[in-house]
This record gives structure tokens, C-alpha cells and sequence, in this order.
């Protein structure tokens, strides 16, 4: 009785354990199915690297890159100047040209003064390379045959400048784009005038927008220097380095005043003889003929008699 007892639980739990297992099978494969069933419904995540002007004309909202902000990737403007005593303003001139020449870059201006007995000037303005800009002006005061007064160098960050314009045109472009596109879909003639000028507005908008990366990138690729080449006599040139804000203006407001004083006493003094030279005479005449004029009688009126009433008094007849 026992041992059939065991054998009955024996059997049951076997059976359970096949019921069990094929439900778990079913299941899983009805789970998989149905996931297969939403993935195929779902529209497919957007790849890394899909432009986000697209996505926001399209109005989805796609994942913004941030920008490489590393040393090596900024935008950054250099400038310089350089100050050398020559011996000979035109030779040492065209020693500078042949130098920028040979670092790939150009002149971008020359301005030469000749002051007689060693006192000759030229300003050159240099564009060379940004990678190159510090070796080159170190090249540049080593090998003019002269002394070197005086050097300055500064630099500019532009990279978010920089950063801003490419969002604001890649943004732009889009715009263009779709705007272009509705142009070609229009059906009426006032629709058709409409897009027109909407999308040469855009147009509009997105040149400017590449004007000004294309400056911006003109002033990071190459690095600006200039150059003053002073004669063995010349005078150094000064730059006005007077202060800034309220004592700035009000110094720039005095020396205006005091010049346009002296531009009023200029002009009195030149005048002040020919008043003195004309104008006493002409006065001295006027005077003189004011006083020989004969006087004239004061006219009198004419009309009748008046007429003396007597007050009323007592009557002495």
C-alpha cells in the first residue's frame, strides 16, 4: 500500500512537471512573438551623426553633439606688432616681403613715408599662418638687420563665436531647404509670391550668416602682423594709450573745446584787421554826414482856432 502511494506521487509530479515545461515553451514563444510584433511597429532610433537642422525642420527632436572645446580645436585669432630700426627702410622692406613669402603667407598692405636725412617709414601689414605666427615673428626680428623697439602680441578667443555660427547656419540651411520645398508645392500665384519672399528673406539670412564664418575663418587661419620699419632718424611712434571712461571723454571733450577755441580766435584775428581797416572809416562817415544834415522845422497840424471858454461865473451886469 506503501509502495503504491509512492508510485502514485512519483507520477503526478512527472506529470506535472511536462504540463508545467509546455506552458513555459508556449508562453515564452507568444512573448517572443510579440516583441518581435513591436519591434517591427517601432520606427528605427536615429543613428549616431543624423544632422539636427534636418530633424528640426522635420520637428523631431534629435540629441545635440556637443563640440570639441579641446586646446588643439579652438578658434583663436592672433595678432602682433613689430617695431625694428633699419638702417635702410626700403631694403629692410623688401627683405620682409621675401620672408612672409617664404612662410606662405602674403603682404596685405605696405605704406611707406620718406622723411629725407635717414628718417623713412614703412607700415607693412603681414597675414601668415595662425600655426606659424610666433616662429615666425621670432624669424622675423632675428633676420632684419636692426634693432628691435618694441613687439606685442595678443590673441583672441573666438570659438563660441564660432560654435554659434555653425548651429545658426546649419539651422538656416534647413530652413532654405524647406522652405524651397514648399515652393515647389505651391498652387496658387499668391502662395507662389508669398514663398518667394519668404525664402529669399532665408536666403538672405543664411549668406550673411556665411559672410561672417567666412570672416571668422579668414582671421583664425591667418594670423595678422604689423610691421613698422623706422629709419636710423625717424621718430618712434606712439600710440594714443590715454585713459578710458569718464576721464577719457573728458579729456577728449577739453581738447575739443580748447581746439575749437582756438579755431574761433584764428578766425577773429584774421578778421579783426579788415573790421578795423573798413569798418572805423565807414562809421567815421556815417558820423560825419549825420551831423552835417540840416535839421528840419517839426510840422505843425492844421485846423481851426481853439476856441477859450470862459467858466461860468455870477453875472456883475
Amino acid at each position: 500500500m506503501r509502495a503504491h502511494r509512492i508510485l502514485l506521487v512519483s507520477t503526478a509530479l512527472i506529470v506535472g512537471l511536462l504540463v508545467g515545461g509546455c506552458t513555459g515553451n508556449g508562453q515564452t514563444d507568444q512573448a517572443a512573438s510579440s516583441g518581435a510584433g513591436v519591434s517591427n511597429a517601432m520606427p528605427e532610433a536615429p543613428a549616431a551623426g543624423v544632422d539636427t537642422a534636418q530633424g528640426a525642420a522635420e520637428g523631431k527632436d534629435t540629441p545635440a553633439q556637443a563640440p570639441d572645446l579641446s586646446v588643439d580645436q579652438r578658434s583663436i585669432i592672433y595678432r602682433g606688432s613689430l617695431s625694428v630700426r633699419v638702417q635702410d627702410v626700403n631694403a629692410a622692406a623688401s627683405q620682409t616681403s621675401g620672408i612672409v613669402q617664404t612662410a606662405g603667407g602674403y603682404v596685405g598692405g605696405d605704406n611707406r613715408s620718406s622723411g629725407g636725412s635717414g628718417a623713412d617709414t614703412a607700415t607693412m601689414e603681414l597675414r601668415v599662418p595662425a600655426a606659424k605666427f610666433t616662429a615666425f615673428v621670432d624669424q622675423l626680428a632675428k633676420q632684419l638687420s636692426g634693432t628691435e623697439e618694441q613687439r606685442q602680441i595678443s590673441t583672441e578667443d573666438v570659438t563660441e563665436q564660432t560654435v554659434d555660427l555653425d548651429a545658426r547656419i546649419t539651422v538656416q540651411q534647413a530652413r532654405v531647404d524647406s522652405g524651397r520645398r514648399l515652393l515647389a508645392q505651391a498652387k496658387s500665384l499668391n502662395d507662389l509670391v508669398m514663398l518667394e519672399k519668404e525664402v529669399a528673406t532665408r536666403e538672405s539670412d543664411l549668406a550673411s550668416l556665411q559672410a561672417k564664418k567666412r570672416h571668422l575663418a579668414d582671421l583664425t587661419a591667418l594670423s595678422t602682423i604689423t610691421v613698422t620699419l623706422l629709419g636710423p632718424q625717424a621718430a618712434v611712434l606712439k600710440a594714443d594709450d590715454g585713459p578710458a571712461g569718464f576721464l577719457g571723454g573728458l579729456a577728449g571733450g577739453w581738447k575739443a573745446l580748447v581746439s575749437s577755441l582756438a579755431v574761433v580766435l584764428t578766425v577773429l584775428g584774421a578778421v579783426l584787421p579788415w573790421v578795423l581797416a573798413i569798418g572805423v572809416p565807414a562809421l567815421l562817415v556815417w558820423w560825419l554826414i549825420r551831423r552835417a544834415r540840416p535839421g528840419k522845422p517839426a510840422l505843425v497840424p492844421a485846423g481851426p482856432p481853439a476856441t477859450v471858454q470862459k467858466a461860468d461865473g455870477p453875472d456883475q451886469g
